[in-house]
């Protein structure tokens, strides 16, 4: 005979900063640790504290809550931040992981135009992958649309596991507006996915980043395969709660997004009876 028992992963899961925008990358701490949140992942980005990193430290320190990833501005609307070049970013963000303690660096592939940084990416990361301990897991992306056209604004590829990266992270909103298997992405990515960034989407051509749960992207068993394969990464809640009517509304929808992700984190399984 044997007993069902839960197994829970040594995953942690964090909160991203870019989370409570419009609010503060200090509230964003100031609620993963009222929340009971095992992290938080910095969105790089043009808020002045995002790039400051005793800044980042000194609210890590007085919430007593851990920074577990920092995601490089790999952004449009940060194309200024830590410099114009892109490798610049990488080593920058890679120098922050190291300086925070953080054990991942969320990069997106290049943009189309970005012709030399595209051509010397996937080469790059790797050597800056054997740099360091700090992870450099790779996110995919999706096809820009526009009524009926279709424009393929990522290089190498938005489907990152077309090609040879040591880590990838993979988002569900992403994966939504790809119209793309979340499921079959993951088996593919087998045991180099390393990240995860959790969020909800109805395929629609916007990136929507729903509560999980919200949508159509298969969320809850996306996190049961991870509870049964004990992953270890990280599973990071990068939600849109901009149009929140308040605070509070805010901080319930953090809420539910981290109940959720817990609940099916712990997996149901079948071990022998001693």
């Amino acid at each position: 005979m044997a007993e069902p028992v839960v197994r829970v992963p040594d995953a942690k899961v964090a909160l991203s900063t870019a989370s409570v925008y419009p609010e503060s990358t200090a509230t964003a701490f100031e609620i993963a640790a009222r929340l009971g949140y095992d992290g938080v992942e910095v969105m790089v980005w043009n808020e002045p504290v995002s790039q400051d990193l005793e800044a980042l430290r000194r609210l890590s320190d007085f919430h007593q809550i851990p920074i577990l990833a920092v995601h490089a501005p790999c952004l449009l609307i940060t194309q200024r931040v830590w410099s114009t070049d892109p490798w610049v970013k990488l080593q920058r963000a890679r120098a922050a992981a190291e300086k925070l303690g953080a054990s991942t660096v969320v990069v997106h592939p290049p943009f189309r135009w970005q012709r030399q940084y595209a051509r010397d990416f996937v080469a790059g990361i790797w050597r800056m992958a054997n740099e360091t301990d700090v992870r450099f897991a790779v996110e995919n992306m999706y096809p820009w649309r526009y009524r009926d056209r279709e424009m393929l604004a990522y290089a190498p590829d938005w489907d990152v596991t077309k090609d040879d990266y040591r880590h990838f992270t993979i988002d569900l909103s992403h994966t939504a507006t790809a119209r793309t298997d979340a499921l079959h992405m993951i088996d593919r990515m087998g045991d180099r996915l390393g990240h995860v960034h959790l969020a909800d989407g109805g395929g629609s051509n916007k990136d929507e980043h729903l509560v999980p749960g919200r949508g159509t992207q298969p969320c809850a068993e996306l996190l049961e395969r991870l509870a049964l394969s004990g992953f270890d990464g990280h599973v990071v809640i990068e939600v849109n709660t901009r149009r929140a009517m308040s605070s509070a509304e805010r901080e319930a929808d953090l809420a539910e997004a981290l109940a959720f992700t817990r609940l099916h984190l712990a997996s149901s399984v079948k071990v022998p009876r001693r």
